[in-house]
């Protein structure tokens, strides 16, 4: 069981990461122009962040690796 919990978090982690930076534009169009809107963005950094490191395992993202 332990493993297949691994697999999924690098799975969720992997897919949050790469989808993530979706959730800069609403902040981009905006603007940051205050410090909460700039906290807002810093902490969507760090969830990007966060989850990419968490999802590097993820098998999908070996995949260019094995076919170069």
């Amino acid at each position: 069981m332990p493993t297949h919990l691994g697999s999924v978090v690098s799975a969720l982690g992997f897919w949050v990461g790469a989808l993530f930076p979706i959730a800069y534009l609403p902040v981009f169009v905006a603007g940051i122009d205050s410090p909460g809107r700039l906290s807002l963005f810093l902490g969507l950094v760090t969830i990007n962040v966060l989850a990419l490191v968490v999802g590097h395992d993820y098998p999908a993202s070996r995949a260019n690796e094995q076919r170069g």
